[in-house]
């Protein structure tokens, strides 16, 4: 519990540092909403039992000022309406403005070099990082720290109030306020924890089986696993429904026990200030004030049973995203190449993340400005991990990585439910039309497109859907076009296409290329090609490097899979 509060500490600076006016205007309208309640309530009971008293006699009644306590009784009524509607208009959209920043920060930072892998090989947990892990935090200001802070402040303006009329009353009622109102919700809240994770455990399982469901129904009924992933959802839907009901069970325990000190504080004030009028200490209006605000200071105490049950799930967000809060990232980069080199590797070694086999051993290679290299090998020999570390996409373990400013084209076309424009201008956001138009150009789409009764603003379905194979590569191909760097990387930029289309993609990738270094992952003969230079890898070690024109080159471009 300890190890979760800690992790609270970075996302409170961020709602404070963020947002810190309109969450202090939004905790002050709380404070002033219930200590108008509080006295609303306090002196009605005061007047209408100061009214009945002065109606005994006709010197009473005609003394007595009806005026100033009505004026003031519709002042706090007034005031309570109103305070209560700036505090939830202000409270809410400072918390939905903080979590909008924290949510941009964490996509921010999933977006940089090196997250696209977790991203791909755990597409659902982060997801819901950035939507339940991010919702829950809400909970933290409006459910937690703000009732907390107004249900202590309550209890301190009770105690005052009516240490008034005497100083033990006041005294004994603001400790038992404190002990009952913030003991209760933090036991349960210690008991709801577990279940509270497990609730959020048990949803993030549904989800993503749903999803996996879903997404995948062709690959389970092929391998006759659709009834078992139905039935690890209905595992995952029981294990939330029970957290479920145990969160029920605890907030209803958080309930009576609340009515409870509710009883006890209400029974003590009515024998405290019993006693104090048959003493003449006070009078009955000043008892049935003492009563009733008694009786109304318990109700800020219970605004923390969401809280309570809420704590759980709260901690958990904090420790999954604090960590990206706490510890400022700075971006990867390679260094600089010496001059006339457009990349370099010196005695590169590299693994992946919880492995102990290196991918990339005692990698020493240059690539001269403008040349064009060629990566084959087998399945796992490495190539894809020197276009991981050419574009600083991850690190070595040893040796130093230089290159000049990369873009790589990966195998995967990620194209999004946007526009074509939208789609183009991910990789130059400022691009004109004719710019964009000038690269579909380059890639041979600009036909098709020219096709389409919205043009550029088509809009295509999810993964791009609408496009064929090849013309989702080809816009892809558009994308790199736009992407102004001296060095590109490809890693099989015509796996999958037909023949024809995939000459055509190379033949205008060469012609694009003109003039820029490249570096090419690949298993097939048509790319390697138009290569000045080949780099044989195997088991993460590069075997043999050929130039254009020796045997060994043509030796190597056989060994490739034909066109």
């Amino acid at each position: 519990m300890n190890a979760s509060l800690s992790h609270l500490k970075p996302v409170i600076r961020l709602f404070f540092t963020s947002k810190r006016r309109g969450l202090l205007i939004g905790a002050a309208l709380s404070a002033t909403t219930v200590a108008a309640g509080i006295a609303l309530l306090g002196l009605s009971g005061w007047f209408i039992t100061a009214t009945a008293t002065a109606g005994i006699s006709a010197a009473t009644v005609a003394t007595f000022d009806v005026f100033a306590p009505s004026a003031g009784i519709r002042l706090l009524a007034l005031g309570r309406t109103a305070a209560r509607y700036g505090e939830r208009l202000t409270t809410h959209d400072a918390t939905l403005g903080v979590l909008a920043i924290l949510r941009e920060r964490l996509f921010r930072g999933w977006a940089q070099a090196g997250a696209a892998t977790d991203l791909m090989r755990r597409p659902a947990r982060l997801l819901f990082r950035l939507t339940g892990d991010v919702d829950a935090l809400d909970s933290l200001y409006l459910r937690i720290l703000v009732p907390a802070g107004v249900a202590v402040a309550a209890a301190i303006g009770t105690s005052i109030a009516l240490g008034l009329m005497h100083p033990l009353f006041g005294l004994l009622a603001g400790l038992w306020l404190l002990a009952a109102g913030l003991g209760i919700p933090l036991m349960a809240g210690r008991r709801a924890a577990r279940h509270a994770r497990r609730r959020t455990h048990g949803i993030e399982a549904l989800r993503a089986r749903t999803i996996d469901l879903v997404a995948g129904q062709t690959d389970l009924l092929m391998a006759g696993r659709l009834h078992a992933q139905r039935d690890a959802i209905a595992a995952a839907d029981r294990y939330a429904a029970d957290a479920d009901d145990r969160l029920n069970r605890i907030e209803s325990g958080v309930t009576i026990g609340f009515g409870l000190a509710s009883t006890a504080l209400l029974t003590g004030a009515l024998l405290a200030v019993a006693a104090l009028c048959a003493s003449g200490t006070i009078t009955p209006p000043v008892a049935a004030l003492g009563i009733l605000i008694a009786f109304a200071a318990v109700e800020p105490f219970g605004a923390l049973r969401r809280g309570a049950m809420e704590l759980g799930r709260t901690l958990l967000a904090a420790s999954r995203i604090a960590p990206r809060l706490s510890v400022a990232e700075a971006t990867y980069r390679n260094a600089r190449p010496n001059p006339g080199f457009a990349a370099q590797f010196a005695g590169v070694c590299a693994r992946y993340e919880a492995s102990d086999r290196l991918a990339a051993e005692d990698i020493t290679l240059d690539l001269a400005t403008g040349e064009r290299l060629a990566l084959i090998g087998d399945s796992g020999a490495g190539k894809s991990t020197l276009l991981a570390l050419l574009a600083a996409e991850m690190m070595p373990v040893e040796g130093r990585v230089s290159t000049l400013p990369a873009t790589l084209l990966t195998q995967r076309t990620e194209l999004f439910q946007d526009t074509l424009r939208g789609n183009l201008q991910l990789a130059k956001p400022d691009a004109t039309h004719d710019e964009l138009r000038i690269a579909l150009g380059a890639a041979g789409l600009a036909c098709d497109v020219a096709t389409l009764p919205l043009g550029l603003d088509t809009l295509l379905g999810e993964g791009g859907m609408g496009l064929s194979g090849g013309q989702a590569r080809r816009l892809a191909l558009a994308r790199l076009f736009l992407r102004d760097t001296p060095l590109w990387l490809l890693d099989e930029p015509t796996e999958g296409l037909d023949r024809a289309v995939a000459r055509d993609v190379m033949a205008r990738l060469a012609e694009k290329a003109e003039g820029r270094s490249l570096v090419i992952a690949t298993h097939i003969r048509r790319e390697a090609a138009i290569a000045d230079v080949i780099a044989v890898l195997a088991g993460g070690r590069i075997e043999e490097v050929s130039r254009r024109g020796e045997a060994a080159f043509e030796k190597a471009l056989n060994r490739l899979r034909p066109d």
